[in-house]
């Protein structure tokens, strides 16, 4: 997607991103150029080959009985994101950068958007159970996913008046009634994440335009594909890569000459 916004010319004012979001968006904050994005998508598929992500039986049992939370320490994954950022704080970024974690001792929605930049990345992406919970100054978080799945509001809120919603699919895929204790978790966790990205779409100015992007896999991949949530599965990242690439292009091809004008960027 972001390639298909560079190369048509389309850059942010500000970027806002949640959990994976919450990764790319910095790396786009970072170098919002035709040659960063080419960079941030060389070093995931380059993931095809060495994950630092996978996690065996073996050691994710071992990890998951010494620490009782967690099956993924969070060393890898902390130093392929200060990679991939390459910079050390949220003023450094080239472009206005804002993520969302769940804060545990409050239970609320917390948003970073100044001083150390990797443990706030770190924290919007804590998946439960996959990584421990992020310690940031005295509270504890948990992937931003939680409580902001798409943060639209947020972009609105920084004045935003063109956004460019780069999702990881299914949002528009009808759910069905669950038929198995799988579909049942697959459905209670749509319904959440869902639920807020529609009631905050439904409330958007009719002043500001707003464009779902889509991956390119719409109608192929089921909402309750168990493969969908592999978090160590890095198999299929070109492939997805150039779907969305494909896809976002066409999109962009059907708006009138006049747009689309920079905006936001919004990723979750």
């Amino acid at each position: 997607m972001l390639e298909a916004l560079a190369e048509r010319g389309i850059w942010p004012d500000v970027v806002v991103g949640t959990s994976i979001g919450a990764v790319n968006g910095a790396a786009l904050a970072a170098d919002p150029t035709l040659d960063g994005v080419h960079h941030l998508a060389e070093r995931w598929e380059a993931l095809e080959d060495t994950n630092p992500f996978s996690v065996s039986v073996w050691r994710g049992t071992t990890t998951a009985i010494r620490s009782g939370t967690h099956v993924l320490a969070p060393e890898p994954a902390e130093r392929f994101v200060r990679d991939l950022v390459g910079v050390d704080t949220f003023e450094e970024l080239v472009v206005p950068f804002h993520c969302v974690a769940a804060c545990i001792e409050t239970s609320t929605e917390t948003w970073f958007d100044r001083g150390p930049l990797v443990g706030p990345v770190m924290a919007s992406s804590a998946l439960p159970g996959v990584f421990p919970p992020r310690r940031v100054g005295d509270r504890h978080y948990f992937d931003g996913g939680l409580v902001n799945s798409i943060p639209v509001e947020r972009a609105i809120e920084l004045g935003a008046e063109e956004l460019y919603v780069l999702q990881v699919g299914h949002i528009s895929e009808p759910l069905e009634v669950p038929k198995s204790l799988f579909d049942v978790g697959m459905v209670s966790f749509e319904l959440s994440r869902r639920h807020r990205f529609i009631t905050e779409l439904a409330a958007v100015p009719a002043r500001i335009r707003v464009h779902v992007l889509p991956t390119g896999e719409e109608g192929e991949a089921r909402w309750n594909d168990a493969s969908k949530i592999r978090f160590d599965d890095t198999s299929a990242i070109t492939r997805r890569i150039t779907a969305a690439r494909t896809a976002t292009h066409e999109y962009l091809a059907t708006l009138p000459a006049e747009e689309p004008i920079p905006g936001s960027t919004t990723t979750g």
